[in-house]
């Protein structure tokens, strides 16, 4: 009796693989798909590529069944024997590209989908995904291209122009930005990170005060977004605000204690108003929090010289100029250190390069606050 259920046991087993005791035809896999009986049609598929491995047209179908039960790592595979045995079989670079990005591996995705593109250059889909794609590989000036022309073809799209103004943005194409924004906001007026990126384009743009009014009402709509505070509070101080910008550093510190740049700009303004005192606990909190903040180790420098400090008065400016050799602040300051010191040698050189330096423009907002991409979804 127990040699009976051990051979009913172990048919049982088989009937699976006895399904096909006969190598299954395509018109035997394509039966399956027609009935939604994805696993079955792969199995069917398999079988008939290890009977046939020339055959592309299959591989082809394999990876779309695989594709159908998200297995897409095994689909891209699929489709890339099919695309050896036939480059041109229509379709299948733009699968591949879609396998691909699924896996949220862009430029794999967008190789694939060029050559789709190339193949069909009237395809929406090829465009848009390859723009998403461009987007996700965070090639920004590229997604932009692509993504343009799909963005305008489909207005009601929000996802789709955020996309692309965000694209425009990172590209430093702040014209295109402005435009998606203000759609945007038109669709969703209270929306505070759109308000953000408004603002971040509008900076750009050098149009400062308008960009302030676009996180102000960010502001109002959610006070306890993370960074938002330190954006506004960066926009006053780039104007010179500092009563308004003091305000909006520590609102952002009340969120974040340790948020490095609130600390250090508000350290600077303490500086500026002649407090070293209270400048110098913020500004070393400040690099404890993050070491590459240059504007606290140029204000450290400057407040240790004016102590005559000048060892770690030096240590402090030439990180500073480590961090960014083409700001003319910090070679003044060591200037200044030398001519101190009577270094009289050092001392030209460095004020030679305050003269051979351009100020650099102030960097935008945009450039201080950290990116608020999502990975794009097709």
């Amino acid at each position: 009796m127990r040699n009976w259920k051990s051979k009913l046991a172990l048919a049982a087993l088989l009937l699976p693989a006895l399904s096909f005791a006969q190598t299954p035809t395509p018109a035997d896999a394509l039966a399956l798909d027609q009935q939604q009986k994805w696993p079955e049609a792969t199995q069917a598929w398999r079988a008939i590529t290890e009977r046939d491995p020339t055959d592309a047209a299959a591989f082809a179908a394999l990876g779309v069944d695989l594709a159908r039960e998200q297995k897409y790592d095994e689909a891209a595979v699929a489709y890339g024997r099919a695309l050896k045995l036939n480059p041109r079989l229509p379709g299948v670079q733009l699968n591949l590209g879609l396998a691909e990005f699924k896996q949220g591996k862009f430029s794999g995705a967008a190789i694939a989908l060029r050559a789709a593109l190339a193949a069909d250059p009237k395809s929406a889909q090829a465009r848009t995904l390859l723009g998403m794609s461009y987007y996700g590989a965070r090639q920004f000036d590229l997604a932009s291209q692509y993504l343009e022309p799909a963005a305008k073809a489909d207005p009601a799209n929000a996802e789709l122009h955020q996309m692309l103004a965000q694209s425009c943005l990172w590209a430093k194409k702040l014209a295109c930005a402005q435009e998606e924004f203000a759609l945007l906001l038109q669709q969703s007026p209270d929306s505070a990170p759109t308000h953000v990126l408004m603002g971040e384009a509008l900076d750009g743009l050098g149009k400062t005060p308008e960009a302030i009014a676009e996180f102000e009402a960010a502001a109002k709509i959610s006070p306890n977004a993370p960074n938002l505070h330190f954006g506004l509070g960066y926009l006053y101080w780039k104007s010179q605000q500092y009563d308004l910008a003091r305000q909006e550093f520590e609102r952002e510190l009340a969120l974040d204690p340790n948020h490095a740049q609130a600390l250090a700009y508000l350290g600077d303004i303490n500086w500026k108003n002649n407090q070293p005192e209270g400048a110098l606990p913020l500004l070393q909190r400040a690099i404890k929090a993050d070491k590459d903040l240059r504007i606290a180790y140029l204000d450290i420098g400057a407040i240790y010289l004016q102590g005559k400090n000048y060892s770690d008065a030096k240590a402090a400016l030439t990180q500073a100029v480590r961090l960014d050799p083409a700001q003319p602040d910090a070679h003044y300051q060591l200037g200044r250190l030398y001519q101190a010191q009577g270094k009289t040698a050092d001392a030209e050189r460095e004020l030679q390069k305050v003269q051979e330096l351009h100020e650099k423009t102030d960097e935008g907002v945009g450039g201080k606050l950290p990116p608020s991409a999502a990975t794009p979804k097709p």
